[in-house]
């Protein structure tokens, strides 16, 4: 699979590509990345590769793909399915409802797909919960292999014989894991230095602290009777954090009471 070679922010879609949906990075890494001697890639193994088209090009990840600090490439896992019909799952022995995603089709992906030191990630609503501590953690990969689950599951020795890690986006479940993908893709994007305008804004968001945000307001000052509180407009710095801080352990206290055990 390629990553280097193109300067074009746009999807790639060839042959020679497997069947991926490539969004590489511009150049080769980022100049506001001195410890990263290349930007972080990212497989995502899946079979509804469209998920995923907007959500990688547009916003700030879509910026901060095009400027090279992050590259991700979206695989149809179908493409290294063997028989006519590209078949991806079964049956399940034992019997059950719904279909498990087959073994062969996913060894072989990864098997050309992983590189030394390569992460390995299974999206399964089974998993590890994830966390903003996790999405820091994994941003600093060099390269991770992001595999959604769908329909019942994937077969067991996958999980045995390949997999590093499996995450949770939490307690519910979805219609397949590309949606769990983009979340994790989008949280460990965001600790990529130069992917986020402001890396302040790291520093001022919900879960950083364990605690949850404080409420923010913008103009006008005064809208249908509704007033921003008077301290934002005072420009006492001091007195507006002190403000922000009170707002955030109330709000914590009120809705997630169990942060601050």
């Amino acid at each position: 699979m390629g990553w280097e070679g193109s300067r074009s922010r746009h999807r790639i879609e060839a042959s020679d590509y497997s069947g991926a949906f490539l969004f590489l990075p511009l150049h080769p890494s980022a100049p506001d990345q001195p410890n990263r001697t290349m930007p972080l890639k990212i497989d995502v193994l899946t079979l509804f590769p469209r998920m995923l088209d907007g959500f990688l090009a547009e916003s700030i990840l879509g910026k901060g793909i095009a400027a090279g600090h992050l590259g991700v490439a979206v695989h149809d896992l179908r493409t290294w399915s063997t028989d006519k019909h590209r078949t991806a799952d079964d049956r399940p022995f034992g019997g059950g409802a719904g279909m498990v995603m087959k073994p062969e089709p996913v060894f072989a992906a990864m098997e050309q797909l992983q590189t030394p030191g390569c992460r390995r990630i299974y999206l399964t609503p089974d998993g590890g919960p994830f966390s903003m501590a996790i999405a820091e953690q994994l941003s600093r990969e060099q390269h991770l292999i992001l595999l959604s689950g769908h329909y019942e599951g994937i077969d067991q020795r996958i999980r045995e014989k390949l997999i590093d890690q499996e995450i949770s986006i939490g307690d519910y479940v979805l219609t397949n894991g590309t949606l769990a993908a983009a979340v994790v893709i989008d949280a460990l994007a965001r600790f990529i230095p130069g992917v986020l305008g402001e890396e302040k804004s790291l520093t001022h968001e919900s879960f950083t602290s364990k605690l949850l945000d404080f409420p923010q307001y913008t103009r006008p000052a005064e809208f249908r009777g509704m007033s921003v509180p008077e301290v934002l407009l005072s420009g006492n710095h001091a007195e507006i954090e002190k403000w922000r801080a009170a707002r955030q352990l109330e709000k914590t206290r009120s809705v997630r009471p169990d942060l601050l055990t």
